[in-house]
């Protein structure tokens, strides 16, 4: 069944690819965007003038929609962006659960991060708050916890798979080489995908071995 999906971050790296192939598979898609960076919309995908930081200036948009898939969050992390983890990681989700509870969105899609994680406090925290807004509005949800995704400028991780194989091996970190492995910018797509065309009717968490491996049910 073609869905009616509002995407917000459908300008930036995995939202520009997700808003193609959501089109190439025949959803409608609406995507918010500033102005003057509308054309970085793939073709087919109905750009939604508005700020992320303000879900007035979109709400009535997403009100056709049946699908609300929230992909802001502050490029590149790092611990010296703390503030900004607050104030547009978090923000932005706040005024995205306020936009979809009143607008009568039947599934959000929400990508978060592992979690507990040992670095990253301040990111990991922001997004955790985030799933609490989303746990808390009641809105049938799926939450995607990947930790590193790679794929073209973002592949530096590979270096660190070594660890992650001797990690998996020991029982003392089994559990948590599995809980913060990578996944590829083509698994996040597919289980994104998969989310959209198969709307939780509940809160749904895909954690990273869900989301590795394609076993997207939970549990």
């Amino acid at each position: 069944m073609a869905r009616s999906v509002f995407l917000t971050g459908g300008t930036g790296y995995m939202g520009s690819r997700l808003a193609a192939e959501l089109v190439r598979r025949g959803h409608v898609v609406r995507a918010l965007a500033r102005k003057g960076s509308e054309h970085r919309l793939p073709a087919g995908c109905t750009a939604v003038l508005g700020d992320a930081l303000n879900h007035a200036t979109y709400a009535s948009h997403s009100t056709t929609a049946d699908t609300f898939v929230h992909l802001i969050g502050v490029a590149h992390p790092g611990p010296s962006k703390a503030e900004q983890f607050r104030t547009i990681d978090l923000a932005s989700a706040r005024e995205a659960v306020a936009a979809a509870t009143t607008g009568g969105i039947r599934h959000f899609v929400y990508v978060s991060v592992a979690h507990p994680a040992p670095v990253m406090k301040a990111y990991t925290n922001a997004r955790a708050d985030a799933e609490a807004l989303i746990g808390r509005s009641g809105l049938p949800a799926t939450i995607l916890r990947p930790w590193y995704v790679l794929g073209p400028g973002h592949r530096w991780p590979v270096l660190l798979l070594p660890l992650y194989w001797l990690g998996a091996l020991v029982p003392m970190t089994r559990a948590g080489a599995r809980r913060l492995g990578l996944v590829t910018l083509a698994q996040m797509l597919h289980a994104l995908v998969w989310a959209v065309e198969h709307p939780a009717t509940a809160l749904r968490v895909l954690e990273v071995p869900n989301i590795r491996c394609g076993a997207l049910e939970p549990g």
